[in-house]
């Protein structure tokens, strides 16, 4: 497994599609720019198939500090962004997962 950063994504869709680099990028970082003020406005994003991107909010917890177990810390409320993955993310998933196994 390896991480595919910004940089990666855009060679790889340019080299795919035959687009110039600079195009590539202009449009992953609208897209990116786009999701990130959608989900900041606690907007639901769908993808069919691939997956749902959604702000959820968490409650405030309590929390021990690793280094003084016995002193208990509060984490307050915040909202996070939740990813659910599509049926045919799933699958695909699943499969490479089985298919992984039997190495």
């Amino acid at each position: 497994m390896a991480t595919i950063t910004k940089k990666k994504l855009i060679s790889e869709i340019s080299r795919r599609r035959g687009l110039h680099p600079n195009e590539v990028r202009l449009v992953v970082q609208s897209f990116l720019d786009c999701m990130t003020e959608y989900l900041s406005d606690g907007d639901r994003l769908e993808f069919r198939d691939f997956g749902v991107f959604e702000v959820v909010k968490r409650k405030q917890k309590i929390g021990r500090n690793p280094k003084n177990a016995s002193v208990p810390i509060v984490i307050p409320e915040r909202r996070a962004v939740k990813f659910t993955p599509g049926k045919k993310m799933k699958n695909l998933i699943e499969t490479e997962e089985k298919q992984g196994a039997a190495f």
